[in-house]
């Protein structure tokens, strides 16, 4: 995909064509754009196996279920959700795909669907019919889930902001009234926490979502994984100012953030070992639901940024995107169009995101409404998560390469090497050169 800066994101036209052909007779459209609807009817005796990514939020899965039983009741349809860690739900989806056998609908993250389209029943109905009647998807969730510009391999479900979390009074204590706008500043204060006793941490282990920061410092300092043709190009001067980049941050990290998987950084934040980390509201929702009153207290001192600008100049913002597939195995592929078409709309997403408190931010511009964004301004940065999103294979085109890459933490390996000293950045960004090629030459 071209150039996905925020820039571009607020430029781009968000309609989507309207739906000329339905084709199956299934699907039914009322005369008014405002009011259309339609519905799949599913197969007698239907009954659907959701597989899903684990809670971080505890209202997100309350929520979540609260429209299954809804949907059970109106359609008759039972339904069984499983919950897994996106670290398990990346290869027990690539089984079922593989296998052709498994749950009928599987929710994952970034471009997963890309590493085996084929396996994916067609959704482009549902996608048109969702985006015309809720302001359009943005250009993220159609350049992850409609790799072709044709075909909708499956819907996005939107995306956990991976935003700067931070201490308002440990930032203020180091000589800071407001968070960085830009990485010289970003690394003084990082610089000034350390010295005041109060680091910060951010992953530099396998974390699918916590260590998508590695992507922002790359694209900061103008590398990127490969050119507007798909060439490999992450072997580069920019690359290895960023490495350069890396090396000063991780020297004023808590120690032990090269092994960090996603709950460390929460765990650490929450304990008050770390003053500033990168992660979604769910340290804040963690901190204002807490039973611990002092651990409730700290919720108030916590506060959101976006992630600094680098020498590029523009913002460069990589967020955990999830999107929910039906695999084409699935033997009520009718009830499962219709269970997605359910949870999309505003009767259940609506609901869903207020649940989430703010951890999942919507694919579709209408619910840019929903109030959870403005009911507390701490919540708002996470917002424009998905309208600001650049995909992990900029600044190429989406598709197998890309989501192996991804899968294979390419980029944060390389960042952990660097920081770290195991390899010097040349060294690093050659074998991260090396590793990527192996999947663009396919």
């Amino acid at each position: 995909m071209s150039d996905f800066n925020r820039r571009k994101f607020l430029e781009s036209s968000a309609g989507v064509a309207a739906v000329a052909t339905l084709g199956t007779g299934t699907a039914l459209f009322s005369s008014s754009a405002q009011a259309q609807t339609m519905t799949f009817k599913p197969e007698k005796g239907a009954k659907l196996r959701v597989l899903r990514w684990s809670r971080f939020v505890q209202g997100d899965i309350d929520a979540y279920m609260a429209n299954v039983k809804k949907f059970t009741e109106v359609t008759g349809v039972e339904v069984r959700v499983d919950n897994e860690g996106w670290e398990d739900v990346r290869p027990k989806a690539a089984v079922a795909a593989n296998t052709g056998a498994g749950p009928d609908i599987i929710l994952s993250t970034n471009d997963d669907a890309n590493l085996y389209p084929d396996k994916l029943l067609d959704v482009t109905d549902l996608a048109e019919y969702l985006g015309k009647k809720y302001g359009g998807w943005y250009p993220a969730g159609e350049a992850f889930m409609r790799p072709d510009g044709k075909k909708w391999l499956g819907l996005p479900l939107g995306a956990s902001g991976s935003l700067i979390v931070y201490r308002e009074s440990m930032v203020k204590a180091a000589g800071f009234d407001t968070f960085p706008k830009n990485t010289d500043d970003f690394l003084k204060l990082l610089k000034a926490l350390k010295e005041k006793g109060t680091p910060g941490g951010m992953a530099l282990g396998n974390a699918t979502g916590d260590s998508v920061w590695t992507n922002w410092l790359v694209w900061a300092f103008g590398g990127k994984l490969v050119d507007k043709t798909n060439k490999v190009v992450i072997d580069s001067p920019e690359t290895i100012k960023a490495l350069e980049y890396s090396k000063e941050l991780y020297a004023n990290f808590i120690p032990g953030t090269l092994s960090w998987l996603d709950p460390n950084n929460n765990k650490a934040f929450l304990d008050g070992q770390i003053s500033v980390t990168n992660n979604g509201i769910s340290i804040y929702y963690a901190a204002k639901n807490s039973p611990d009153p002092k651990v409730k207290e700290m919720a108030a001192d916590i506060n959101h940024a976006v992630f600094p600008i680098g020498p590029v100049g523009v913002p460069t913002e990589s967020h955990l995107f999830f999107n929910q597939m039906i695999m084409k195995y699935t033997k009520f592929p009718q009830a499962s169009k219709e269970f997605l078409r359910f949870m999309m709309e505003k009767e259940q997403f609506d609901p869903w995101l207020q649940g989430g408190g703010g951890y999942v931010a919507q694919p579709l511009r209408a619910y840019e409404a929903n109030t959870i964004w403005s009911s507390d301004p701490k919540n708002t940065p996470y917002r424009d998560s998905v309208k600001n999103l650049r995909p992990a294979g900029y600044d190429g085109k989406l598709g197998y390469a890309s989501a192996g890459a991804a899968a294979d933490f390419i980029i944060p390996n390389m960042v952990a090497e660097a920081a770290s000293g195991a390899k010097t950045p040349k060294e690093a960004a050659e074998r991260a050169q090396k590793r990527a090629e192996r999947y663009y030459k396919l």
